[in-house]
């Protein structure tokens, strides 16, 4: 039942835009309180922007102040995938969309009840999908 994404660079490319490429083709980094989502209240599901898996719910985002959006659990573990990042002279651990292996952001163990963690997530590297609410708009 395995449904990967597997696409070309340049398909990526094509696809993306220049910052999305960065961040999860490039395991970038967007800067500090500057994504789309780092402050959004908005209920709702945020999905890969890459290949738009659901990752995680609005209902456990929280204010971490570090400005990314941060979670302190994926919407289901099969959804992510982690990997140690030895990258900048520090040991983190990434995190990636199991579908497509986009690179979504860093996972501590610094987070609020109940699981203790902080998944901190580019804004670039999701998209967020409102809850439907009837009767507005």
């Amino acid at each position: 039942m395995s449904d990967k994404i597997s696409k070309s660079d340049s398909e990526w490319r094509e696809e993306l835009t220049a910052e999305q490429y960065h961040v999860c083709r490039g395991k970038g980094t967007e800067r500090a309180f500057t994504g789309a989502y780092w402050n959004t209240k908005t209920p709702g599901m945020y999905l890969c922007a890459c290949c738009g898996q659901e990752l995680f719910a609005s209902a456990t985002k929280f204010d971490s102040g570090s400005g990314w959006p941060s979670f302190w659990q994926p919407v289901s573990p099969d959804k992510v995938g982690t990997e140690t990042d030895r990258s900048f002279l520090m040991v983190r651990t990434e995190v990636h969309c199991s579908r497509c292996n986009a690179h979504l952001g860093h996972v501590f163990p610094d987070g609020p009840a109940p699981t203790g963690d902080r998944y901190c997530i580019n804004s670039a590297s999701l998209k967020l999908r409102p809850d439907d609410v009837s009767g507005e708009g």
